[in-house]
């Protein structure tokens, strides 16, 4: 398996080797981050033909804001962006026979207006082009600073009214980059731009995790000689050690509720896992066993935990209720499965499955047990849901480049998110909400 070396300490690409982890150092600085680029592969069974207009006067602002909204939407897989040349805006009326000559089933347009105040007023308006009905719009007020969030709230609009689901590009992903011999936690858009550094160290961070509020991020740092996890407010930086006991503490999940959080411990010789409050107190032990059990994740219910343990002789998946008791083996394809991550309805498993040299991310129906692979990668690491379910993000390694890759829970649509040489680590999808 992998390994990410320095001079004095190994840094694992997967969270299943954190219990043999060991480090120190750290400090919170806010910084920028490089841009990504995106970049979209496959076609979709069925996709909603929509024409996007681009915006008038979007040249004045430092955003091109239907550039955003169409990367968004063709993300997702669920639609085919048809480049629309007809002159219209949101207080215009749309050219219904010339737009379905063209096979577009909707289409949207807008504007942009710089303010007096420096503001930018960004709008739009989406059209049903089959019915010629007028589906509504929205308008935002927004600084500079926030047009790239203004163009993922409009590709949300868009994407709720014809799908029927929420959408998920407004919200965040963290994630650890390597790079210029520091380590750094990073958040950002969904689509892997803007954002900020929030914490930087010149020793490893590993395993992020957002509360079910996105109010605070759990991770681990090794800034004290050793594993111990700490939890962070996204907002103001303030942060505070959550588990630091004798031996390695690690792989923090927070439960539904955000009332407590799963950890991985070995403060009694073994690696097991333990449930402790928010607060860091009401210790209690879930799993007992002589085996490394580690990459603890909650159902959406909160009543069980799925996680990572070699008591069968090979990393498996396990389920086990919260309250204590024997464990259920999930995975039994492969003799290698790791990383569990669970879909927001608790119907789908994604994990990652060494099939012989390479690591690739498989989804599983729960129900069915019938899983498959959904990549083409061979150096895949921690799938992670979007809060929709819809999508799947993970770090994995195109064209020797260390890239995150968005893809549809089939593997059908992938974005890959580029980045200038940082090594990219973990990503793990905030919840709905800023």
């Amino acid at each position: 398996m992998p390994y990410k070396h320095n001079s004095t300490v190994q840094w694992p690409r997967r969270a299943w080797m954190q219990a043999t982890a060991a480090a120190a150092g750290g400090l919170v600085v806010p910084a920028s981050i490089a841009q990504f680029k995106v970049e979209i592969s496959g076609v979709g069974a069925t996709q909603v033909p929509l024409a996007l207009v681009p915006f008038r006067d979007e040249g004045s602002a430092p955003q091109a804001v239907s550039a955003l909204v169409r990367a968004d939407l063709e993300r997702s897989g669920l639609f085919k962006v048809l480049t629309s040349a007809l002159p219209t805006d949101e207080a215009g009326s749309p050219a219904y026979p010339a737009l379905r000559a063209q096979g577009a089933d909707a289409v949207v347009a807008g504007s942009i207006t710089r303010l007096a105040d420096g503001r930018f007023d960004v709008r739009y308006k989406l059209w049903d082009v089959v019915k010629g009905q007028d589906l509504g719009g929205q308008s935002y007020a927004v600084p500079a600073a926030d047009l790239r969030l203004a163009a993922h709230k409009i590709a949300d609009a868009i994407y709720e009214r014809l799908t029927g689901d929420k959408g998920v590009f407004a919200t965040r992903i963290a994630y650890i980059t390597k790079g210029g011999g520091k380590y750094s936690l990073r958040i950002t858009d969904a689509d892997g731009e803007g954002g900020q550094v929030a914490l930087t160290s010149p020793e490893p961070i590993i395993s992020p995790a957002w509360s079910p509020d996105g109010r605070e991020l759990a991770y681990v740092s090794f800034e004290l000689g050793k594993a111990i996890v700490w939890v962070q407010e996204t907002s103001s930086g303030q942060r505070r050690q959550l588990a630091n006991y004798k031996g390695s503490n690690s792989a923090p999940a927070f439960s539904p509720d955000g009332r407590e959080l799963a950890v991985t411990l070995s403060r009694d010789g073994g690696s097991q896992i333990f449930l402790v409050g928010r607060d860091g107190g009401n210790l209690r032990r879930v799993t007992q066993s002589s085996a490394i059990d580690t990459e603890p994740v909650f159902s959406p219910d909160g009543k069980s935990i799925y996680f990572v343990s070699d008591r069968g002789g090979s990393p498996q998946i396990y389920r086990q209720a919260t309250s204590g008791g024997g464990a259920d083996r999930v995975t039994f394809s492969g003799n290698y499965n790791i990383s569990p991550a669970i879909s927001p309805d608790g119907k789908t498993l994604a994990f990652v499955q060494r099939q012989g040299g390479a690591f690739r991310v498989m989804t599983m129906d729960l129900a069915s047990g019938q899983a498959q692979t959904i990549s083409e990668t061979s150096d895949d690491e921690s799938p992670s849901f979007a809060p929709n379910g819809r999508l799947l993000i993970y770090a994995t390694r195109v064209q020797g480049r260390e890239v995150l890759m968005t893809s549809t829970l089939d593997g059908k649509i992938k974005s890959r998110l580029l980045t200038s040489g940082l090594d990219i680590r973990e990503p793990v999808w905030g919840p709905f909400g800023r």
